[in-house]
């Protein structure tokens, strides 16, 4: 397995990545075998995701991590024909004390560890405790033995590895100011400065200042931003070179929020990241429902190719009531396919009851609660329509890939305005305009993207500095309040009844293509899409979705979401295109694939 241009390739040839989580460490391993071939053969997938806790495995210092449960756990997988990706943090989240960390590596129990520092100076905390600082030097010998450890006893069983944890500590969509303003993080700064700028006295004829010494320029300002760029690529690469294989490297970043979406277009810059792949997660709202939620995702999906590598399936009581019912996640795992997303994440696949309380002392079993295989090891619910996306993409994954979305626009990101506040908000207002027009849209890097000339028409921030417009193909234009986007882009598909989102992509060769319908949970009654084909009528749930193969200009393969309990929505679900119709027997989901299984 490798990524190629954020595409996972196995054997040569492209796939969706189609994933499931399995937290070993929160069950019986009694269970481990029964669990796994739920998932291989009730969900149809045969990847799985799983953290590898550093405080299950090296709880004390004095002793080497043992390794033994996830040697077995990994052996297992093996001789059931699952593929792993292992996550070994050092920092995972995953709902565990001190995020996965062990204790010993909290600055309060060693003093050589530096804190994580805000601007104030003070600690970045989780769970109550300080954080330790990524680049700190008595850290970071630990997390490279750590790292280096799992490379050595875990590389050989597994295909691939996901660091960090969407960011650092869950950091990615923190303000610029919440973080590194340890001793470490500022030598990183300075010695940035100096690649820059050569001296202070070049820094100064650039910035109109005075200062005699590098200690004295303050970690404020676009360069502070700049600076979070690289400090991110440097942590990342720091981490990936520890584990010592040649394995490929992922990470999850968690989108941004509204209020900070500046800081994370500062930070988030994946063409610095030397091979390692982007990904990101879900944990925003519900997108069905919130238009800020829909923004965020589709931003981080549009950001840059790669999986999303946690979708929530499974958490309801702990994040949302809307998570009960499988069409959340169905709608919200369309949705970030149809927006960029190169594969998806069944997070978790298993529901769990046993771990100790040392790992996690504060969440009761379940865990997850709502998971698409029950605490009993049966399939619930959720299992049908989740088997039905990984037999869709399992057989279209590849030709999926490889059509072409119906883009009327692409937006220019520009990071040093990111940098100074400039840059979020005009790319929300270009994101509603979009979306109002029913028009879908590509993000490029202005710094980083080869020639733009043959895309669709550009669009860019206002403030650009002259010799990067300069450099934009003819016909580019500025979004600002006297642009009308209606006058320069159109829609390919058109929702032109109900309430819903529409995403087309074409094969540039073979009569193929692909619609994806993305329902609110305002709807009432059918959708009608016009398409270049023709009109495609669908009934689905609220807060439902589909997604429809079209060959030759007929019907193939369809998923189409007619039951949403959480919204007491039960529809018998339907899709007429053609002069055929396709419907389900009664209020129920309809399915209809080549799958294999």
């Amino acid at each position: 397995m490798e990524f190629v241009s954020g595409v996972v390739v196995v054997d040569g040839l492209p796939r969706v990545l189609v994933t499931a989580d399995y937290p070993y460490y929160r069950d019986d391993p009694v269970v481990w075998a029964d669990r796994l071939r739920a998932v291989r053969d009730e969900l149809g997938i045969q990847v799985i995701t799983s953290y590898v806790p550093w405080r299950h495995h090296q709880p004390a210092p004095d002793r080497p991590p043992a390794f033994g449960d996830v040697l077995d756990y990994l052996e297992l997988c093996d001789s059931l024909g699952l593929t792993v990706i292992a996550k070994p943090g050092p920092f995972v989240h995953a709902e565990l004390d001190y995020g996965g960390l062990p204790d010993w590596v909290d600055p309060a129990s060693d003093p050589d560890i530096e804190p994580l520092l805000d601007s104030h100076g003070d600690p970045s905390r989780w769970m109550g405790r300080a954080l330790p600082a990524p680049l700190g030097s008595a850290f970071l010998g630990k997390v490279t033995q750590w790292l280096s450890a799992v490379g050595k006893e875990l590389g050989g069983a597994v295909a691939g590895w996901q660091i960090a944890n969407e960011g650092v500590y869950t950091s990615g969509a923190l303000p610029l100011t919440a973080y590194d303003y340890s001793p470490s993080g500022l030598a990183l700064f300075r010695s940035l400065l100096v690649s820059w700028y050569g001296t202070p006295e070049s820094y100064n004829r650039v910035h109109g200042s005075r200062y005699v010494s590098w200690d004295e320029v303050p970690p404020s300002g676009p360069d502070w931003g700049r600076f979070h760029a690289s400090y991110l690529a440097t942590v990342y690469r720091t981490w990936a070179d520890a584990l010592g294989t040649s394995l490929p490297v992922v990470v999850n970043l968690n989108p941004p929020t509204i209020a900070e979406l500046d800081d994370w277009l500062a930070r988030v810059r994946p063409a610095g990241w030397d091979g390692i792949t982007y990904g990101f997660t879900n944990w925003m709202g519900v997108v069905s429902a919130d238009p800020a939620a829909q923004a965020r995702y589709v931003i981080a999906a549009k950001r840059a190719p790669g999986p999303n590598l946690e979708e929530n399936w499974g958490f309801a009581t702990l994040y949302d009531a809307a998570y009960a019912d499988g069409a959340t996640s169905f709608h919200q795992t369309l949705l970030a396919l149809a927006a960029g997303a190169t594969g998806f994440n069944v997070y978790t696949g298993v529901a769990t009851s046993t771990w100790s309380p040392s790992l996690d002392s504060m969440h009761a079993p379940p865990y997850p609660d709502r998971a698409p295989i029950g605490l009993d090891g049966l399939p619930t619910a959720k299992a049908l329509v989740v088997r039905a996306l990984a037999g869709f993409f399992s057989v279209h994954g590849a030709e999926f890939l490889a059509c072409e979305p119906a883009c009327s626009a692409v937006f220019g990101l520009y990071a040093p305005l990111a940098t100074e506040g400039r840059l979020g908000e005009v790319l929300l207002d270009f994101h509603a305009r979009m979306r109002s027009l029913g028009c879908d849209y590509t993000l490029v890097d202005l710094e980083t993207s080869p020639a733009l000339d043959g895309l669709p028409v550009v669009i860019v921030p206002p403030g650009l500095p002259e010799p990067v417009r300069a450099a934009l193909p003819p016909g580019a234009r500025e979004l600002d309040g006297a642009l009308t986007l209606s006058d320069i882009c159109q829609p390919t598909v058109v929702v032109t009844r109900g309430h819903a989102d529409a995403y087309w992509r074409a094969h540039p060769s073979a009569p193929v293509a692909y619609l994806t319908v993305l329902v609110q949970d305002s709807n009432t009654g059918p959708i009608t899409v016009s398409t270049p084909l023709g009109d495609v009528e669908l009934v689905c749930a609220r807060g439902g979705a589909a997604v429809v193969r079209l060959v030759n200009g007929y019907l193939d393969d369809v998923i189409v979401k007619g039951t949403n309990a959480h919204l007491d929505s039960f529809e018998t679900a339907s899709i007429t295109f053609a002069n055929e119709r396709l419907t389900s027997t009664g209020p129920a989901d309809l399915i209809i694939t080549h799958a294999p299984f």
